[in-house]
């Protein structure tokens, strides 16, 4: 599909991936109602109640929705697939576009941006000493790719080439801050660093051309390998 996420458009935004899922329905940019569903290991039971009370809140039916955007991970195995099959199951529904977006870059984006540019080091935890990595420039233009998304270890991490000026957020990074500032870096807390779904459309806004997703019946979302992580992991 060739759409563009469009200023007047109406969007559903879905990511499960951590420990709290989240749901937004938007006008363009601009969120109107959003979902917290804070009970880790209910993201399947509980996702699609929360996208309908969403959509009622905001006053929208489901049949005007225009494209839906996923955290595509990494994060918890199951809550990863549990949004995917979601929107997967919706868009194929609706005939809409699905746009899948990284879960980390959502959480580099999770405050509104009103503290200026900022170099963000997202880590999710993957048990023990493991993580889900990336690092991203975040501007009023966009978002830049500083670090790619990775699993690694926490050790790895600090060892390797951290760009100038980044703080380090999410669950990763709250689990790890001793280190992490020990280390010489700042550590922000929660509510950065959080995969939210007004992140998701905060990225599609800042990158509108974003390609969705071309086959969706058959796309499958990211998933980085930490060892053992999957089996450790349960959402």
């Amino acid at each position: 599909m060739g759409a563009s996420f469009a200023a007047d458009g109406h969007y559903l935004a879905l990511d499960t991936s951590g420990g709290v899922g989240y749901v937004a329905v938007s006008s363009g940019p601009q969120v109107l109602a959003r979902t917290h569903l804070d009970q880790k290991g209910q993201h399947a039971s509980r996702l699609m109640p929360a996208v309908a009370a969403t959509l009622e809140e905001a006053r929208l039916e489901v049949g005007r929705l225009d494209g839906i955007v996923v955290g595509d991970g990494p994060g918890s195995f199951t809550g990863v697939r549990v949004a995917a099959a979601t929107a997967k199951g919706m868009v194929a529904a609706l005939d809409i576009p699905l746009w899948a977006v990284s879960s980390l870059a959502a959480a580099a984006l999770s405050d509104d941006g009103s503290g200026g540019p900022a170099v963000r080091y997202v880590l999710f935890d993957a048990r023990v000493d493991r993580v889900y990595a990336a690092c991203y420039g975040v501007g009023s233009i966009g978002v830049e790719t500083l670090v790619p998304p990775h699993a690694s270890t926490l050790r790895d991490v600090l060892a390797g080439s951290v760009p100038a000026g980044a703080e380090f957020v999410g669950d990763g990074a709250e689990r790890h801050r001793r280190a992490i500032e020990d280390a010489g870096y700042p550590v922000r807390a929660r509510p950065h660093g959080e995969p939210t779904a007004d992140a998701l459309i905060r990225f599609m806004a800042l990158h509108p051309d974003t390609p969705a997703v071309s086959s969706p019946d058959t796309w499958e979302p990211r998933y980085l390998r930490v060892a053992n992580a999957e089996r450790e992991w349960i959402a």
